[in-house]
């Protein structure tokens, strides 16, 4: 009588090894969670939870680095995870928070043409990150083409911001916050030269004034936190022109 053949016995998996994936799922259920918010018009508390988010993006990469648990995997799941926060939520949070109900005939739909434009652009976006991650590495300034993701949202996000740090009042102008995200879209799968903080290069001379700001803008968190995110979108926002403009300038030069 012939035995079974038996199945290969697979080697138990570190904890440590599936702890990036885990932050990943943490910052998934942290944007899914902030969706439920901006439906029960809970609107700042959705923005927090996406603010996290992004910290967490940043931070399951650097764990998978630092433990050398970087894997394919792990990758296809943090890229679904960005479309998810950074691409349907942001999009949907202006949506409710603007756009539903204030506009009428071909406005409302053409605010949410505009909605559905950003979130495909992000889709775009980090299909192309995809794709040029998997080709070979070439030299070159380390600079973004277009914006990331998580930035983009964050701009996406500035008609919220601006609205709860007393500013404006955007539900006023609903159509301004659907032309914005068309646009933050468009940055996003953009080929211009973004900010990227390898580009960063600061002078002997303006070390202390960089701490001085930097400490204002922390302190400010505490105390106008609306306001801190738009000074920081608008200081990102002069970045990416200044990055713009200096290309160009050495390309025609």
């Amino acid at each position: 009588m012939r035995r079974p053949e038996s199945r290969p016995r697979t080697e138990p998996m570190p904890f440590l090894l599936l702890l990036p994936n885990l932050v990943t799922m943490a910052g998934l259920s942290l944007g899914l969670t902030a969706l439920r918010f901006a439906f029960a018009g809970r609107f700042e508390v959705a923005a927090v939870l996406l603010l996290l988010a992004a910290v967490i993006d940043g931070l399951d990469g650097l764990i998978a680095r630092r433990l050398r648990a970087t894997s394919a995997f792990g990758a296809e799941l943090d890229s679904l995870s960005d479309f998810l926060n950074f691409g349907v939520v942001p999009g949907l949070l202006i949506y409710e928070f603007t756009l539903s109900g204030r506009t009428e005939g071909l406005s409302a739909g053409l605010s949410w043409v505009l909605v559905l434009v950003y979130v495909a652009c992000t889709c775009l976006r980090l299909a192309r990150f995809n794709v040029a991650r998997a080709a070979p590495a070439t030299g070159g300034a380390p600079f973004f083409t277009g914006v990331p993701s998580p930035a983009g949202a964050m701009l996406a996000l500035l008609p919220l911001f601006a609205d709860h740090a007393g500013l404006i009042d955007v539900t006023l102008l609903p159509m301004a916050s659907a032309l914005w995200l068309g646009l933050v879209g468009a940055l996003m799968i953009s080929r211009i030269p973004t900010f990227s903080p390898k580009s960063v290069r600061i002078a002997q001379g303006r070390v202390g004034l960089v701490l001085v700001g930097t400490t204002i803008l922390v302190g400010m968190l505490f105390t106008r936190f609306w306001l801190t995110l738009v000074v920081l979108d608008l200081i990102y926002g002069a970045m990416i022109l200044q990055t713009v403009v200096r290309r160009r300038g050495r390309d025609l030069g």
